[in-house]
């Protein structure tokens, strides 16, 4: 699993930042990537990178400034462009789907694939064999969600040479002990998959959240998470701005990460206020709260490898 910032600045586009998109890249899991927001200029930015557009599966909309949506009927435009013939899966508040429905209809734009809306409300709003997706309002000017990713315990690895002792010959029978079969030998035995793996391994957990100021649910969402994606609009000195435009400071953000037990803090939605000379600071102000946090800059990635955070 990868972490790769598109956009990471809040409100307008900088020199520095773009507005909000984020791409979780689920390429070994499931040879996909999910989007999280579309910020104006997000396919200008994958341009940049080796993002295939119809790769994208999923896009998760946390709420309708347009810092975070303006990107979208551009991108789903492209996608066709790009050999997307995939259904793509949009998910986001009310008044999502009448926006991109009107945008597409008035712009006389075909797609080559199909869109399934789905209107976000509270709970889980996807689950498979693989993950869980959960979405809780966080406290912003306008309804804004959160998202927690949530993947599920992994099959454990097959021991081979316990398999071997039992009998069990090279060949299909191994992968299906290693999926969860039991088997039966040719002279009868029965060999249980439970006996011959290990335990199951814990999935991650990520809670991407949008735009918000302190608040329970973003506790919640990131409760024990291995990694926290969260805004920092705002800084100490500005604290008495972020609550009244629906905001965060780094250090509330810190704050979340540490409240939660979460592992790992990756700030974003940076406002322009903040020049390059600034960002050191904005990141230690935090890491005395939280020490394992990070600021992310436009096309920052972070590998997630054996339960650790990697910043390439």
């Amino acid at each position: 699993m990868q972490l790769h910032f598109l956009g990471t600045g809040a409100g307008m586009p900088s020199k520095e930042r773009n507005t909000s998109a984020l791409v979780l890249k689920l390429l070994e899991e499931r040879g996909t990537v999910w989007l999280f927001d579309c910020g104006e200029a997000t396919q200008h930015q994958i341009l940049h990178t080796n993002i295939r557009p119809r790769k994208v599966e999923k896009i998760f909309i946390t709420h309708l400034h347009g810092d975070h949506i303006f990107g979208l009927p551009g991108f789903l435009s492209s996608r066709s462009f790009l050999g997307g013939e995939d259904t793509l899966t949009l998910y986001g508040p009310k008044g999502l789907k009448e926006w991109i429905t009107a945008s597409l209809n008035l712009s006389k734009t075909h797609l080559t694939y199909s869109i399934e809306f789905v209107e976000v409300v509270e709970g889980v709003i996807f689950e498979d064999g693989q993950f869980i997706v959960k979405a809780q309002l966080l406290q912003h000017v306008i309804p804004c969600f959160g998202y927690r990713i949530e993947q599920k315990p992994l099959q454990g690895e097959l021991l081979i040479d316990k398999a071997r002792e039992l009998g069990v010959p090279k060949g299909p029978l191994l992968g299906k002990l290693k999926n969860g079969e039991d088997i039966t030998l040719e002279d009868g035995g029965i060999v249980m998959s439970k006996d011959v793996t290990a335990p199951p391994k814990p999935g991650f957990t990520i809670a991407i959240l949008g735009d918000t100021k302190y608040c329970d649910t973003a506790k919640s969402l990131s409760e024990n998470a291995d990694i926290v994606v969260h805004e920092a609009t705002f800084d100490h000195k500005t604290e008495h701005l972020a609550a009244s435009y629906g905001h965060s400071t780094n250090v509330e953000a810190a704050r979340i990460a540490s409240e939660s037990n979460a592992k790992n803090l990756i700030l974003n939605h940076i406002s322009s206020r903040f020049l390059p000379h600034d960002i050191e600071n904005l990141l230690n102000e935090a890491k005395e709260i939280f020490p394992k946090s990070f600021i992310a800059n436009d096309f920052s990635q972070y590998d997630w490898k054996n339960g650790q955070l990697i910043e390439d």
